[in-house]
């Protein structure tokens, strides 16, 4: 019987053998991607006696062509109520229109974890020589930072009033005709992103949490956020966790916090990536991280995400690349980043059982080398399939 996912008075998700999820398909290659991506999922979860009862929402261009809302407050209310769902990509214009739909559901929701593990699977062609060493776990928080959108257009009163406001009242001078953002990063939101860090780090026998940060510069922002991070090792973890400050760089049996400037943690990742392992961020540093370590084991294509509230439950799992609308409908792109997003949603759900036999019919059919056309141009002896076919092959190796 299906029934909807609860929270009990602890936190922790009641999870019925037959949940219903909300769904968006997604624009462009939404079409292909998530019904490839759906029947891994139900092939999965009916292999352990479960089953899913899917509940298709809108947003996006869908959305917009049948309602006229970008993203319908029905939408939104079906992720509240159903604690739990996943999507597929959705259209954002660059420089005008309408906002970010996937920052839109995060901030509407409060889903102040991304997050983004990144590993690499066998076969995956990848640019670097030593892929296997890359297995990191990025914790990007998810509200703030300029992802909070508070800016003004250049050449527009309100940035002349801005502007004169910051030079007479705290002598800052702004450059003529400059547009001008603020970046918020409280302690609030900075503590209960590295406090989810951590807890993952140790739940999961992790070996480090490194947060990265631009504080050099912008200290009382990504500065701070590093500040924060150490006083809550400090006063809530110091039984379990040690920074690196405070131990020399020698933790013992605990967890080490230990902390690293954005740019040179972009190099790093790349030369010494076996350094790194859960890593904390704020929002944008997050952003671009997270898609560089995609590209070291096999691009966007394959990057799972999950946007997450711990304190709720709440969640929604996302493709984390775009909409590629050239390709839709062409039963062509490669569906791992929906199929991964959907191992961290039953790994949310407490499905590990699911989540583990995906991962390994995954990792059995690329090991074939039976691949979509973005692995199959830069892998010798490929067998090209099509999105579906792609989904089919995991299926059988369930």
């Amino acid at each position: 019987m299906a029934e909807r996912i609860t929270v009990a008075t602890d936190g922790t998700l009641q999870v019925p053998d037959e949940p219903i999820l909300p769904y968006i398909e997604g624009d462009g290659t939404g079409v292909d991607i998530w019904p490839a991506s759906q029947t891994v999922f139900d092939a999965a979860v009916a292999k352990h006696g479960r089953r899913i009862v899917w509940k298709e929402v809108l947003a996006g261009e869908k959305a917009f062509n049948e309602t006229g809302d970008w993203l319908p407050e029905e939408t939104v209310e079906a992720f509240r109520e159903h604690i739990i769902g996943i999507k597929g990509p959705l259209t954002t214009p660059v420089g005008g229109g309408i906002r970010s739909l996937n920052v839109a559901l995060r901030q509407i929701l409060d889903l102040y974890v991304c997050l983004r593990p990144v590993r690499w699977f066998t076969g995956v062609p990848s640019p670097v020589r030593h892929p296997e060493k890359v297995d990191m776990v990025i914790f990007r928080e998810n509200t703030e930072d300029v992802y909070a959108g508070l800016e003004v257009q250049a050449g527009t009163e309100e940035a002349s009033r801005l502007a004169a406001f910051l030079r007479d009242d705290l002598g800052w001078t702004i450059k003529p005709n400059s547009g001008i953002g603020i970046k918020p990063v409280s302690e609030s939101g900075s503590k209960r992103l590295i406090r989810a860090a951590l807890e993952y780090a140790l739940r999961h026998g992790r070996r480090s949490v490194t947060l990265v940060h631009k504080g050099n510069i912008q200290k009382f922002t990504e500065g701070a956020f590093r500040a924060w991070g150490y006083e809550l090792v400090r006063d809530e973890f110091s039984d379990v966790a040690v920074g690196w400050d405070d131990c020399g760089g020698n933790p013992g049996d605990k967890l080490l916090v230990k902390d690293a400037i954005a740019d040179i943690t972009l190099q790093q990742v790349l030369t010494r990536p076996e350094d790194f392992d859960v890593i904390a961020t704020t929002n944008l540093n997050g952003d671009y991280l997270s898609d560089a370590l995609a590209a070291q084991v096999g691009g966007i294509g394959i990057a799972p995400g999950g946007n997450i509230n711990y304190v709720t439950g709440h969640g929604v799992f996302e493709a984390t690349h775009g909409t590629a609308p050239k390709y839709a409908g062409q039963d062509k792109v490669n569906p791992g980043s929906v199929i991964l997003s959907g191992v961290l949603m039953f790994e949310h759900l407490g499905w590990t059982d699911v989540a583990a036999d995906i991962v390994k019919a995954l990792e059995a059919t690329i090991a074939e080398h039976i691949v979509t056309y973005d692995f199959a141009r830069l892998t010798e002896g490929a067998t090209e399939v099509k999105t579906s076919e792609f989904a089919a092959a995991i299926v059988e190796r369930l």
